[in-house]
């Protein structure tokens, strides 16, 4: 026969009243917590992530642009007149001399134009001639005419003066005498008047000889013109260089300025960058350069910027002041950075994928853990290719995220495994 215990039943359900209550607290202990902790940090891969130390110092500012070589001479060769395209003596790349003939081109009608400026030139010169020894021949008449009044002048004169004489011995008579004296008066006019004579004729053949020469003149320079053209059918460069293109083929009809070919010194080349128009406001004429050839970095001087931009780009010229490396060719790819500024002494980093130069933006700085990092404001300042300088936000020793972060805009504390 079983017996009651009381005291036994009631310490079970003791025990059972404050496990019960204990669990009930301890889980409610626990949901106030959990509901209190912050969100996870989200993790990123260490090895994605570019970090670089806040530093203090000089600090260059540089642009870059990408770009090619270019000869610094170009020549395009314009056909100087109509005609058709004979034929092609010269394929591109080949080395070619001032005076190499580079297309022909043939045309009728400037060489018959070309002869017929010829012929007229002889026949104006031809006229010239003649007319210069027939006033030739004029003009010595005009002067033998002149000596025989001046001899006769002469005798004359002689001839008074002896009458003279003989008159004061009595042995002419004093009529005889005077007609003397006006024979000579009178032929001594004439002698006055023939040279008057002489110097205007002198005058109306160089006259004359002027309008003959103008005629001449302009003869010549129309056969010039007219050979000209005619040379002008074998196309030249006029320019030692290398062909780089022809631009015609044979049988085509050309006009004349239509360009043939392209000729250009590639031993004289320069470096033509283009950079964004949002780099280049502080771009100067002889700001030193490097351009990378791939092959090799040459030195040089900013020689032009293009006052305009074109598709968001600036074009510069570096003229190239080092030795050109082997293999450097016009045409060739190369990368061009321009020193515009140097910073004496400024607290920089290297440039953050986010945030533009002289804005306000936020980086992750590394916390002392060296595993997690905080998101701060950051107003950075000038910038170069590389680096940024900071205004506010930092200071030399920090460490920062470079990396695109804005896949963690909304976060403020990363993780980096």
């Amino acid at each position: 026969m079983d017996i009651a215990k009381p005291d036994a039943s009631r310490r079970r359900r003791t025990r059972r009243m404050v496990i019960g209550g204990g669990a009930a607290l301890f889980i409610a202990a626990t949901t106030m917590g959990v509901s209190r902790l912050k969100p996870a940090a989200p993790s990123v891969a260490r090895s994605s992530v570019v970090i670089d130390t806040v530093k203090r110092g000089p600090m260059v500012r540089q642009v870059r642009g990408m770009g090619t070589l270019v000869p610094e001479e170009i020549r395009w060769i314009p056909a100087a007149t109509d005609g058709r395209v004979e034929r092609i003596v010269v394929q591109p790349g080949t080395r070619v001399e001032a005076d190499t003939v580079l297309v022909e081109l043939s045309n009728p009608e400037v060489e018959q134009r070309a002869i017929e400026a010829e012929s007229q030139l002889h026949a104006a010169e031809a006229a010239y001639n003649e007319l210069r020894v027939r006033l030739e021949s004029q003009r010595l008449d005009q002067q033998a005419a002149a000596a025989r009044v001046e001899a006769e002048h002469q005798q004359a004169r002689l001839r008074a003066d002896a009458d003279d004489q003989l008159a004061k011995d009595g042995l002419v008579a004093d009529m005889a005498r005077k007609i003397s004296r006006s024979t000579a008066a009178e032929l001594e006019n004439r002698v006055g008047i023939e040279h008057q004579r002489l110097a205007i004729a002198r005058e109306a053949i160089q006259a004359q000889l002027q309008v003959q020469a103008a005629e001449v003149d302009q003869r010549r320079a129309l056969a010039r013109l007219r050979r000209g053209q005619l040379l002008g059918l074998k196309v030249r460069p006029g320019l030692a260089g290398v062909l780089q293109q022809i631009s015609v083929e044979v049988g085509q009809q050309v006009t004349p300025g239509t360009n043939l070919a392209r000729v250009a010194q590639p031993e004289r080349l320069k470096a033509v960058i283009r950079v964004p128009e949002t780099q280049a406001r502080d771009l100067q004429l002889g700001q030193p350069a490097a351009i990378d050839t791939r092959n090799g970095i040459v030195a040089g001087r900013v020689s032009r910027v293009d006052p305009g931009a074109q598709n968001g780009t600036v074009t510069v010229d570096i003229a190239l002041e080092g030795e050109l490396p082997r293999g450097a060719r016009p045409d060739l790819t190369v990368d061009g950075t321009v020193d515009i500024d140097r910073l004496a002494d400024v607290v920089f980093v290297g440039r953050p994928a986010q945030g533009q130069p002289e804005t306000q933006t936020s980086l992750f700085r590394m916390e002392g853990d060296g595993t997690h990092a905080t998101r701060v404001a950051v107003r950075l300042g000038r910038a170069s290719v590389t680096a940024v300088e900071i205004l506010d936000g930092l200071a030399p020793g920090d460490q920062v995220v470079l990396s695109d972060t804005s896949a963690f805009e909304k976060a403020d504390r990363i993780r980096i495994d």
